[in-house]
């Protein structure tokens, strides 16, 4: 398992471990993928909330789980991308990468968790 805070890692850093992660322990994973969602979901927390960030990633048999968990109670608001001021497509992207996307609230936040299962990957390609 993979754990990271912002206290002792920054985004880029976190995106570096979590390929490590994915080459040595989840070689069935499409790693751009799964970084692309790593990035997504940090950059949010980072943006949209005023404390720090958690990042968790394990990969058993059955699944990759990517959870992020932040400070902000708010659940992510699907946008209308906007290409000339930018913005809007990380959640339709993050929703469109995985098998299954959760959102959970917690006692100080929140959780967003992304899942991918081997099968769903091998049927999407």
């Amino acid at each position: 398992m993979l754990v990271l805070d912002s206290s002792r890692a920054d985004t880029a850093l976190a995106r570096r471990a979590s390929a490590r992660f994915l080459q040595a322990r989840c070689p069935w994973a499409d790693v751009h993928d799964v970084l692309l969602v790593v990035s997504e979901l940090l950059g949010n927390a980072v943006r949209h909330t005023d404390g720090g960030w958690l990042l968790r990633m394990a990969c058993r048999p059955e699944a990759l789980v990517v959870e992020v968990c932040d400070s902000s109670s708010a659940r992510p608001v699907p946008r209308t991308g906007d290409t000339e001021n930018g913005g809007g497509f990380g959640w339709g992207i993050v929703k469109e990468l995985t098998s299954s996307l959760t959102v959970r609230p917690h006692a100080v936040g929140k959780s967003v968790q992304a899942i991918w299962r081997p099968l769903a990957h091998a049927q999407a390609a």
